[in-house]
Parts: C-alpha cells; structure tokens; sequence
C-alpha cells in the first residue's frame, strides 16, 4: 500500500512540475526567437529605407547623367551594406525586384526561395505586409528563420528585402536558459519524492500499528493496543475505536473463560457427591447390575470433561513461561515416560531425529502436548505397529514430529481435528473428551508454537509440532 500510495503521489506531483514546466520552456524560446525575429525586422527595414531610392534597374551602359551616377552609388553602398552584414553575422540577405530577380544580395549568388517560409515571405511582402512571426524552431530541430519587408516608393511596392537567418546560436541560448529550468525541475521533484515519502509514512503509519495489532489480537495476544498519537485525525479516530473494540472483544473473552472456568469448578463437588451417591446405591444392588455399571461410567466421563474444561479454560488465560529448551531431551523423556503404556497395548513406541536440538518453549506447556499427542497415537494405533517421535532442526524452528501406523483420518477429518469436542465417528468407543488437541493448541499458541495434522504413508496421522529456535524477540 505504501508503494502504489508513493507512486500516485509522485506521479501526481511529476505531472504537475511538467504542466508547469513545459509552457514555461516554450515561452522562453518563443520569447529567444520573438527577439531574434525583432532584430532581423529592424534589419529588414534599415535595408527597405537604403533600398527605396534603387528602384530601377541597373542599366547595361555606363551612366551618362548625375541621377543615374547617384543611383548607383545608392546601390553600390546597399550592396557593401549586404556584404558587410552576411559577413558580420553569416545571415544571407538580399533587395530583390517584384519579378524575383536581384537587386542586390549577399551571398551574390542567392536567390529567393521558391518554396518553404521564404518564399511565403516573400510573397507577404509583396502584398505590402511584413511577414508575420515565422513557426518556432526548436533546439533539436535544424531550421532556418526567414524574415521579409516590402521596399514601398510612392505607395507601390516596389522589391523586397529578405533575410534568412540560421538557427544555430539562437537554438544554443534556449539550450542555455532551458538547463536552469532543467535543474530546477529536477530540484522540485526531489522535495516533491521527499514530501511524498514524510506525507505517505505519517498517513500509513497509523495503518501499520493497526495491521500489528490486529495480527496480534488474531493469534491471541488480546493485550495488543494502538497508540493513535500520529496521523490524519480519521485514522486517529480510527485507532480509539479499534482499541474500544479490543477492549470488549477481550472483556467477552474474558467472561467467556471466567464462565468456563467458574461451571467446571463449580460442577465438580456436586458431581462428586453424585458419583459417591451412586458408589453407595451400587453396595445395594447386584455387582453384575449393567444399569448402575452404565451411570458410573457416564458419571466418571462427566468428570474427565469437566476437567479437561477446566484445564483449557487455565491454558487460554495462563501466559507462557518461555525458556531456552532441551526439545530433544524432553521429547526423550516423554517417550520414555509413555513406553509401558505402548508395550502394554504392544506398540513400538520409539524415538528418532537429533539428539540435542534447543529451542524457545513452555516446558509444561510443551511436555502437556506431547503427553495428548503421544496418547492418542498409542490409542488409536493397533498392536504391532509403531509410533516415532522425531525432532528435527532447521532454519528458526524445531519440529517435533509424532507419526503413528493407525488408521488415519480422511480429509474432512482432518480439517476437523483439533476442534473442541470432536472426534471422529468411528472412534466413539475409544475413550476421551475430544478437548486433548484443543488444550495442547491453546498452550503451544501461548509460546508462539503451533501444531498440525497430516497423512502418514503409508496409513496413519503425522502431528508436527513446530516451536521458534530463537527468541520471541528476537527477530
């Protein structure tokens, strides 16, 4: 989000720079080429006013009266004026008669244009009118600018005065003036990228704690709050609310445990004195009586739930003891404590993988889930086959896996396995409450474990439980 925020800003912010910057650098070289445009009309007229006078052609003899001698002094002096300025600045111009041909040039050979934005100056200027501002050129193009003014003698247009200037020095100044822009362009987008880096850092900011503490609240640490210290006032408004919500989500929770904890607890000595009123009852009746034989099972059942209840609603609220653990070492132990129980029920109970791998774990946390876990693979595993328990290590985490032989679960078992109260229909007959799983996930989540359930090839259940190797804070 902070990216694709990042990139609108900054391409909101470029698009603005270059909406101002482009017009300004196309008014500073109209502006470059309007003053060399100026420059070429005042030298059009000083040679329409030195040609004014020159109106007739120059004749094939030499001149026999003193106008005539005059005349072409006038136009001895126009053509030195010509040669002078095509030296000066190598910009060719020329006074030519109506009909195209020349009354004086520079170079001699020139010659008016017959086509392009010459020759539509020129023909402007025959019709009395100066020519108009010549199309932009640009710094990348090669262009030339052509300017034209009529030689007017007794209201009649009688030649033409033409410059075609080059291009080259006035494409080099825009050049020049553009590169300032340039940097300053490039100087703005810099503070713009910075501006939207700060501006996109104090609006995300408050999203970011609140994604934190959401992901928090979702894996269990219900204590999680948002600071809203920073930020736009709606995101800040935002952050009260969500730290309101946690606070009931939590005070629900609570209450929800506290009832659990409170029913267990206190169902416990009525069922107790229950189970002792039937104890009595059945001194009274035949010991093969199957009725009473029923309810003391029922009764004891009872019990183990009420127990289990209690011991879930313990582990959901009591926080973990993390330390720095031996996790092969209590893996060892734990199959060794649950070895007579697999030899009586003649399973191979053994243990594989790393013989010393340490992790961050609750011990009793952890011993507990290996105790449900280890149980209900020597229960539901039948005599002759086998169960390993294998710690392995790798990356941040340890793995401890417990894969039986038994007779497996089919997929939607498995998406309901670890549920509370669940067990599968064809092991009703087995003893159990269904909460065993569901007590050990609500430990190992405390310590920031987790535990999950797969097939085992080529028949069976693989549980693996997976712990951090490395501090909870350490990353």
């Amino acid at each position: 989000m902070r990216t694709r925020l990042l990139a609108l800003l900054i391409a909101l912010m470029a698009g603005v720079l270059l909406a101002l910057g482009f017009p300004l650098a196309a008014s500073m070289a109209a502006a470059e080429q309007q003053n060399v445009v100026i420059d070429r009309i005042d030298d059009t007229a000083r040679f329409a006013s030195l040609a004014q006078y020159v109106t007739t052609r120059p004749p094939a003899r030499s001149p026999t009266t003193a106008e005539a001698r005059q005349q072409d002094e006038r136009l001895a002096t126009l053509r030195d004026e010509l040669g002078r300025y095509h030296d000066l600045y190598g910009i060719r111009a020329g006074v030519f008669y109506r009909d195209g041909s020349t009354m004086a040039a520079a170079p001699a050979a020139w010659r008016p244009p017959r086509q392009g934005e010459g020759a539509a100056a020129f023909a402007e200027a025959l019709a009395g009118r100066r020519s108009h501002d010549p199309p932009q050129v640009w710094p990348w193009q090669d262009g030339r600018i052509a300017v034209a003014s009529p030689v007017v003698r007794d209201g009649d247009v009688v030649a033409v005065v033409l410059t075609d200037s080059p291009t080259g020095p006035m494409r080099s100044r825009v050049l020049h003036d553009w590169l300032p822009l340039a940097a300053g362009e490039a100087a703005a987008m810099l503070v713009a990228v910075a501006v939207a880096v700060r501006l996109t850092g104090w609006v995300l900011k408050p999203v970011r704690v609140l994604d934190k503490a959401s992901h928090d609240i979702a894996t269990g640490r219900l204590t999680s709050r948002v600071a809203a210290l920073s930020g736009p006032p709606e995101l800040q408004r935002l952050a009260r609310s969500f730290n309101e919500m946690a606070d009931h989500v939590e005070t629900v929770l609570e209450q929800q445990r506290a009832f659990v904890a409170d029913a267990s607890h206190q169902l416990r000595n009525p069922l107790a004195a229950l189970l002792l009123r039937i104890d009595l009852l059945a001194l009274e009746l035949p010991e093969d009586n199957e009725e009473i034989a029923s309810v003391r099972a029922e009764g004891k059942r009872l019990a183990r739930v009420l127990d289990d209840l209690l011991d879930l609603a313990l582990a959901e609220h009591t926080p973990a003891d993390l330390r720095l653990t031996d996790i092969a070492a209590l893996a060892a132990e734990r199959v060794a404590a649950w070895r007579p129980v697999a030899d009586r029920e003649g399973v191979e109970l053994r243990a594989a993988g790393q013989g010393a791998v340490t992790g961050w774990a609750d011990p009793v946390a952890l011993s507990s889930a290996l105790d449900a876990v280890v149980d209900n693979a020597v229960k539901f595993t039948p005599a002759g086959e086998s169960v390993t328990v294998t710690v392995t290590a790798g990356g941040g985490r340890v793995a401890v896996e417990v894969a039986d032989h038994g007779p497996g679960l089919t997929e939607d078992e498995l998406n309901r396995i670890g549920d509370r109260f669940w067990r599968s229909g064809r092991h009703q007959n087995v003893s159990g409450s269904g909460l065993g799983l569901s007590i050990s996930r609500a430990l190992l989540a405390a310590g920031g474990a987790d535990i999950s359930f797969a097939h085992n090839e080529p028949h069976g259940l693989r549980v693996v439980i997976d712990l951090p190797r490395n501090a909870p804070d350490a990353g």
